[in-house]
C-alpha cells in the first residue's frame, strides 16, 4: 500500500524537499545577481545589474549549463530568476516571444526560457515561484520531518531577501512567508479534496469532509487575519510595491492551496480571461494536470449547489468560508502593496481581477 507520503502532492504543493538555499559553482553568479536585484532600489536599478551580468557574458555561460543542473537544482536556479524577472517589472513578457527582446537583455531571456523549459513552466514567475521555493527553516531539521510539518512548526527564513540583509523583513517577505505558512496548514485541504472526488450526492463521507473543510478554512482565516497585523508594522518601498502590483496586474497572486478548494467547490469562473486557467496558469505541469481531473472528479459534490438537505448546507458553508478565506487573502495582500508612511507613493492601483470579483463575492454572500 502507497504511504501517505509517497502520493503526488501529498504535501500540498509545497515542493518535496527543502528549496535549495545556495546554489554552486558557477551557479553562485546567479544567486547574487538574484539577491542583488530583489534588494534594488528601483526597477531600473535591478535592470542595470542584469545588463551588467550580460555583458560579462555570465548568463550566457550558465545558460549553457542548465542541461546539467537536476531537478532540484532547476528549479532553484528558476526561483531565482523569476525573482530577478519580479524585480526587473518583466512580469507581463513570455521569454520565446521577439518582442520581448525590445524590453529585455537577449542573453537573460534565453536562460528564462532555458529554465523554463527544463520544468515545463513556462509561466513560473509568480507567487508559487517566488514564496513556496524561496523559504528555510532557522534551524537544521531531521531528516525524517516531511517539508509541510517543517514549514508548519518551525521558524522560516527567505533564502531570497527583498530587503537588505541588516534591516528587518519587509513587507513582501512576510507576505511570501505568509503564503508558505498557509500552504502548510492547508494541506489537508489537499487530503479533504481527495476524500470528496469521486463522491456523488448522498455519499456518506460527503458532508463530513464538507464540514471539515470549512473548519480548516476558518482556521486558515483566522491565521491570515494575524499575518495581517504582523505585516502591516513591518517596511515596506516604493519598489516592493512595484513587484506585486505587477504580479497582481498578470492575476499570479492566488494562493496555490486556494485553487485546490476552488476545484472542489465550484468558485471559479468560466474559462477564459480571469478564469481557472488564468489563475492556474503559474503552477508546474503536474499541479495543473491534478487540478484539471479534480475538476472533472469533484462534478458529483458540486451539483449540491442545486440541492437541499444536510449535505447541502455543508457544501454551502464551505464555499462561504472559501470566499471569506479568499477575501482575507486578499486583505493580506492589499496592506502589503500599501506603501508606509515614508515611503508612500500617493496613490496605489486596484489590484486584480480576481480579489475584485472575492469582493464581490463576499457582499453577495452577506
Amino acid at each position: 500500500m502507497t504511504s501517505p507520503s509517497d502520493r503526488p502532492l501529498a504535501h500540498g504543493f509545497l515542493p518535496e524537499r527543502l528549496p535549495v538555499p545556495h546554489l554552486s559553482g558557477s551557479w553562485t553568479r546567479l544567486d547574487a545577481l538574484a539577491h542583488a536585484a530583489a534588494a534594488a532600489p528601483s526597477r531600473e536599478d535591478a535592470r542595470l545589474l542584469v545588463s551588467e551580468a550580460c555583458r560579462s557574458t555570465e548568463l550566457t555561460v550558465l545558460r549553457q549549463r542548465t542541461a546539467r543542473l537536476s531537478g532540484h537544482r532547476a528549479r532553484a536556479a528558476a526561483m531565482r530568476v523569476a525573482v530577478i524577472v519580479a524585480a526587473c517589472g518583466w512580469t507581463d513578457l513570455d521569454p520565446v516571444s521577439p518582442t520581448s527582446r525590445r524590453a529585455a537583455n537577449e542573453e537573460f531571456l534565453a536562460l528564462w526560457s532555458s529554465l523554463a523549459h527544463r520544468s515545463d513552466h513556462p509561466q513560473f514567475v509568480a507567487l508559487p515561484t517566488l514564496s513556496l521555493l524561496n523559504w528555510a527553516p532557522l534551524r537544521k531539521p531531521g531528516r525524517a520531518t516531511p517539508v509541510d510539518q517543517l514549514a508548519r512548526t518551525e521558524s522560516l527564513v527567505p533564502i531570497v531577501r527583498w530587503s537588505a540583509r541588516e534591516q528587518p523583513l519587509s513587507r513582501l517577505d512576510r507576505l511570501m512567508l505568509a503564503t508558505v505558512r498557509l500552504e502548510a496548514h492547508g494541506v489537508w485541504l489537499f487530503r479533504l479534496a481527495e476524500t470528496l472526488a469521486g463522491r456523488s450526492p448522498g455519499d456518506c463521507a460527503i458532508s463530513v469532509a464538507l464540514r471539515r473543510m470549512t473548519r480548516i478554512q476558518h482556521a486558515l482565516h483566522g491565521q491570515l487575519r494575524s499575518d495581517t497585523v504582523t505585516l502591516s508594522l513591518a517596511p515596506a518601498t516604493g519598489q516592493q510595491c512595484a513587484v506585486l502590483t505587477s504580479l497582481a496586474e498578470q492575476e499570479a497572486l492566488e494562493p496555490p492551496v486556494l485553487l485546490a478548494s476552488d476545484a472542489v467547490l465550484g468558485m471559479g469562473g468560466r474559462m477564459g480571461v480571469g478564469s481557472r486557467y488564468q489563475l492556474r496558469r503559474h503552477l508546474p505541469a503536474q499541479h495543473r494536470a491534478w487540478l484539471s481531473t479534480l475538476d472533472r472528479r469533484s462534478a458529483g459534490v458540486r451539483t449540491l449547489a442545486h440541492r437541499r438537505g444536510p449535505d447541502a448546507d455543508a457544501y454551502r458553508d464551505a464555499q462561504e468560508s472559501l470566499v471569506a478565506l479568499r477575501c482575507a487573502y486578499a486583505e493580506l495582500v492589499r496592506t502589503a502593496t500599501q506603501p508606509t508612511t515614508k515611503d508612500r507613493l500617493g496613490s496605489t492601483r486596484p489590484l486584480t481581477r480576481t480579489v475584485q470579483r472575492n469582493r464581490v463575492a463576499v457582499d453577495g454572500a452577506a
